[in-house]
Order: C-alpha cells, then structure tokens, then sequence
C-alpha cells in the first residue's frame, strides 16, 4: 500500500499539477514528506516555512489587517498563505498550516492543538479547522505528524474533485 505522499505524487504526476507548501506549525514537514519520494521534483515548486509573522506577510502577502483582526492562526491567515505560496511559486495547487501545536500558545477560541490548513487552486481558496488534540494526539510531534497526513489527505480530495 502507497503512503499518504507517495499517493499525492502520484495524484499530482497523473494530472500534471505542481504543488507549494507554506507551513508555520508543521515547520517544514509537509515539504519533507513529498520530497522524501521518489520523482517528487516534477510536482513540487518550494516550500516555505513561514513561522514569523514578518514571512507570513513579506512573502506570502498575508496581510497585517488579516492578522491584526484575525491572528496569524486563522482560516483568514491559512487562506491568504496558501494563496500567497501558490502564486509566488507559480503553483497549481497552495497549501498551508498555522496553528498551535504546544504545549504553549492557544486562545479560548483556538486552544492548543487547532491547526487551519488553508489550500488554493486557481479556483477556490478554503480552509479547514481541526484540533488534534481533541482527535486524539497526544503532545506536539503527534500533533504536526496528524496535521501533515491531514492536510495529504485534503489536497487528494482536491484533486480528485477536479
């Protein structure tokens, strides 16, 4: 059975879809897991980690209104990511995660573990809402492993929709 990255490259290849990653809480491993398979370099552009706000804003045009009104950990953000990514790189699909893997940071409203993964495609920009923690992971690692495999998940859906 293919893993869940070797499954998007293999989604990505099939269509000839070229992907951007923007990533804050997963610092990286979304680009790590599709670049860990083979032929990966026909389908993925770049891959930003984006953990300051001054990135989020200086290269991938989230707005500082967006995160003064929002946070920097919000559908709003996710979306404006996402956008950003896939536009700088001249991508056909922009993916994004901001959230608060811990165990520090977290609101009322978004407590630690609520990751927005934002994805854009030439169509449509969305974003997603999930709280690893209240799906059962455990600490930090758990959290950014979920949220990778999730955000893999949703790009497919993506795909296979278009």
């Amino acid at each position: 059975m293919k893993t869940i990255e070797e499954q998007l490259v293999t989604a990505l290849t099939a269509h000839d879809l070229k992907i951007a990653t923007a990533e804050s809480c997963t610092g990286g491993l979304i680009s790590e897991m599709i670049t860990r398979v083979p032929g990966s370099s026909a389908v993925i552009e770049c891959g930003v980690c984006s953990y300051s706000n001054d990135i989020k804003m200086k290269l991938l045009n989230v707005k500082q209104s967006t995160i003064d009104e929002f946070t920097e950990v919000s559908e709003q953000c996710a979306k404006e990511m996402a956008e950003g990514v896939r536009l700088l790189a001249q991508a056909d699909i922009g993916i994004s995660t901001t959230g608060y893997a811990g165990p520090t940071g977290g609101t009322k409203e978004n407590p630690v573990g609520t990751v927005f993964i934002g994805i854009s495609t030439k169509d449509n920009v969305f974003a997603y809402k999930t709280n690893f923690l209240d799906e059962g992971c455990k600490d930090r690692i758990e959290v950014r492993i979920q949220c990778a495999n999730s955000c893999l998940r949703k790009v497919l859906t993506v795909i296979s929709q278009q």
